[in-house]
């Protein structure tokens, strides 16, 4: 029997849910109203692609998983993006002190703009036979409470049609409708859960300057647990030579669009590291703003009633402040599990549907968990305030992330947790457990481990006047990678 899927939204969870359906249905026609551009350009429903995305391990394996030989990592590189080790290449900040940069690399990250990355999968993904791409928004669901049967859409004129489909799946992102639509045919009481710390995005591109094709991600996070507004940056190595520079501030300490505040705003940070190498660097943007950024939960998966043929994913079912970098590999994981469903379920059958949402939001979980629980500490944050059991666990990691800084084993079990390739609950490991007690190995490191080829480069963009930090861990600005 020949079976027809729908995608609702051609992001990141859309293009992937396509590929994942593509495999097992005969089908599949995916829903955008955007024009698509050809290549990597920006598009105005994706207002997020202008601010600093990375690629997480867990999203690189998956990606590569549904689209087998679409050799994802290397055709970032070859258009000038970047892999970077986050054990080893990554200059990082975290609440409690400069994590070491170690000889040994892993925990891969990719980074490029949002609009490559796009371009990449679009290409990959359209061009499957089974694919196909329609110009159309999504209006209503068909069907009833019992079973979803297809989506009325509305063309470009505003003219409605009825496509039916034995499979619907909503991945239209943080303004998805569909709480609206399932209200519709009646079912509700889905809990949605909220953490809102108020973030603002500000982000503007610069020219690398030369010599600085291997200068390192720089991350400089804020501490959750400071009474003052949680504020951070991020310096990401993208393709075409470039930086791309992302701040970010909780509510009461946001910043804004206006180009001569950006420097300050970085130099004002827990370190002023990001503002004085973008000091000395050339713009090439002006600064983009962006507020949309509430930790968002809606628990479709619990729902007392489920319809047959209907699933959500990505942000539209869980959307993360994106300052943790999650969304798109939990959107490549929750892809990942629709096909693994599908692999011995037809799309159609019984309370597959539902089985799905199960999965997906077990994907979903350990993002939640980082993001949601760190975000509940910062001042005038809106949301439920932290249980005992939140105190409880805060203290033992940040007692873990101090021991991280100095032992590799620590800050590689960490890696594993905040890139998704493990559940929190492997941090509770007796052998972890006796190291964050046991403390420290090494004295805190007293500035930035950079290399001095890295420092050289710093000199030369900072504009501030201030003093250049040696490597606190060596010549080279790294360590063994032993305790």
């Amino acid at each position: 029997m020949s079976r027809r899927a729908i995608v609702v939204g051609a992001s990141v969870a859309g293009l992937l849910a396509a590929a994942a359906l593509s495999d097992v249905v005969d089908e599949v026609t995916v829903l955008e109203r955007d024009v698509l551009p050809e290549g990597p350009a920006p598009r105005k429903g994706l207002p997020q692609g202008r601010h600093g995305h990375i690629l997480l391990t867990s999203g690189l394996n998956a990606i590569e998983a549904l689209l087998p030989g679409l050799q994802l990592r290397q055709r970032v590189l070859a258009a000038g993006g970047r892999e970077i080790s986050l054990t080893s290449g990554a200059v990082m900040l975290g609440p409690e002190g400069w994590f070491r940069r170690w000889r040994h690399a892993s925990h891969p990250l990719l980074t490029c703009s949002r609009d490559l990355l796009d371009a990449i999968l679009r290409e990959a993904v359209l061009d499957r036979p089974r694919i196909g791409l329609r110009r159309a928004e999504a209006v209503s669901l068909l069907g009833s409470a019992e079973r979803v049967t297809g989506v009325r859409i509305a063309d470009t004129e505003g003219a409605e049609e009825d496509l039916p489909a034995d499979l619907v799946v909503d991945a239209s992102g943080r303004g998805s409708r569909a709480l609206e639509w399932l209200d519709s045919l009646g079912i509700t009481g889905i809990r949605e859960e909220v953490v809102d710390s108020g973030v603002v995005y500000a982000s503007r591109l610069y020219r690398m300057p030369d010599g600085a094709e291997e200068f390192p991600l720089i991350l400089v996070q804020p501490d959750p647990l400071d009474p003052t507004p949680g504020r951070a940056a991020a310096l990401i190595p993208i393709e075409g030579g470039r930086w791309l520079a992302s701040l970010s501030g909780t509510r009461g300490g946001e910043p804004t669009s206006d180009p001569a505040d950006f420097v300050r705003f970085a130099l004002g940070l827990r370190h002023p590291l990001v503002g004085r190498l973008v000091s000395g660097a050339e713009p090439l943007s002006d600064v983009a703003l962006s507020r949309s950024t509430r930790n968002v939960r809606r628990h479709f998966e619990s729902a007392a009633a489920w319809p047959e043929g209907f699933v959500v994913l990505g942000d539209a079912a869980a959307a993360f402040n994106p300052v943790y970098g999650q969304g798109m590999s939990v959107a490549a994981l929750g892809a990942q599990e629709l096909r693994r469903v599908l692999a011995v379920a037809d799309a159609a059958a019984p309370g597959v549907a539902r089985r799905i949402q199960h999965a997906a939001a077990r994907a979903v979980d350990a993002a939640w968990s980082l993001s949601s629980s760190q975000d509940r500490w910062f001042p005038g944050v809106l949301g439920d305030s932290p249980t005992f059991a939140d105190r409880v666990l805060t203290r033992y990691v940040r007692r873990m992330t101090k021991v991280a800084t100095s032992s590799y084993r620590v800050s590689a079990a960490m890696c594993n947790v905040t890139t998704l390739q493990e559940d929190g609950s492997r941090l509770l490991r007796p052998s972890l457990l006796l190291a964050t007690l046991n403390g420290p190995v090494l004295p805190p490191l007293a500035g930035p481990p950079l290399t001095a080829t890295e420092r050289a480069i710093l000199h030369g963009l900072d504009r501030t006047g201030g003093a250049v930090e040696g490597a606190a861990a060596g010549t080279d600005g790294r360590i063994r990678s032993s305790d």
